[in-house]
């Protein structure tokens, strides 16, 4: 059975309501961040997934529990906690939907340096440009402003890098059961630091406004159950690859939600760097296209998407 050269329009359709769903998520995130902290934020954003997961939850086999601990820890804690904490700090939309982008030459690189796969000189040169974008959104006048916005968003695509190569080595763990198991095992360590960093956070959640909790509830349940289970089925009809350049639309719609319901008056250097960015991310999906079509892949990583 040869591989889909094309999505179905009814399947196109599904992928670009996930990406609608998806690029929501950073606003609706963002309006819950103005009442919760983000590791709390985040440990409720689990907590309610876990509830809705764990009667269709799996034991996974005793020889994937170390490798699916640890890309539980740098995908649900590391990534989550850090992407929402920049979400918060950056008081805009634009810059950190746009810098998470990132992840990608990032995986790409340690695709390279961990396992050995090897790119052209122009697939380089995106990757390049990409980090050169993220550069010049760097010098933006309200990015600059807010330094730690922007190393935090690159040290939680950073996690979400590492983890997503870890993925590969995952056997027999589909990805409901995936997303399960990585909240059960966020619960308690995200629960160690709200306590930690965020002292009385969880004793102000009564008095939270249903704004706040709808923004929880948009993360679990929109933008991780529903979004990641429609996502989930396209995976198995078509591979990542084919789907790769469309999910790009994600950071753009969430620009374009940051300008119309958040205020975001982006400067020319972010507009400048985005494209930097997103444009090499192009590049690096065309080329992953571009392999499907050349080779059958031996597999193919289903990564939680950007506060997906």
């Amino acid at each position: 059975m040869g591989v889909p050269a094309a999505l179905s329009r009814r399947d196109f359709a599904l992928l670009l309501f996930v990406c609608v769903v998806w690029a929501l998520n950073f606003l609706m995130s963002a309006l819950g961040l103005r009442e919760i902290p983000p590791f709390t934020f985040t440990l409720l954003r689990f907590v309610v997934l876990l509830l809705a997961l764990a009667a269709f939850m799996r034991v996974p086999p005793r020889d994937q529990w170390p490798r699916l601990a640890i890309v539980s820890l740098l995908v649900g804690v590391v990534h989550f906690g850090l992407s929402f904490l920049a979400l918060r700090l950056s008081g805009d939309l634009s810059s950190p939907a746009i810098v998470m982008q990132s992840y990608i030459p990032m995986t790409t690189l340690l695709a390279w340096w961990w396992l050995g796969e090897r790119f052209k000189w122009w697939t380089g040169l995106a990757i390049a440009v990409s980090f050169m974008g993220v550069m010049v959104i760097g010098f933006d006048p309200h990015v600059l402003s807010r330094p730690a916005a922007l190393i935090t968003m690159l040290i939680s695509a950073l996690a979400l890098a590492i983890g997503t190569i870890l993925m590969k080595g995952l056997r027999g763990i589909d990805m409901p059961n995936q997303q399960g198991w990585m909240a059960a095992a966020s619960v308690v360590p995200l629960l160690g630091i709200s306590l930690w960093l965020e002292p009385g956070a969880l004793a102000t959640l009564p008095g939270v406004s249903a704004t706040a909790w709808a923004g929880v509830a948009y993360a679990a349940l929109a933008s991780s159950l529903l979004g990641h289970g429609l996502y989930y089925s396209l995976v198995q009809r078509y591979p990542v690859a084919l789907m790769m350049p469309w999910l790009l639309l994600v950071p753009v719609i969430a620009v374009a939600l940051g300008i119309v319901f958040w205020g975001d008056r982006p400067g020319t250097r972010i507009w400048i760097g985005g494209a930097m960015v997103l444009g090499g991310v192009l590049i690096i999906a065309l080329r992953q296209r571009f392999k499907s079509r050349t080779q059958q892949p031996v597999t193919e990583v289903v990564a939680e998407y950007p506060q997906g």
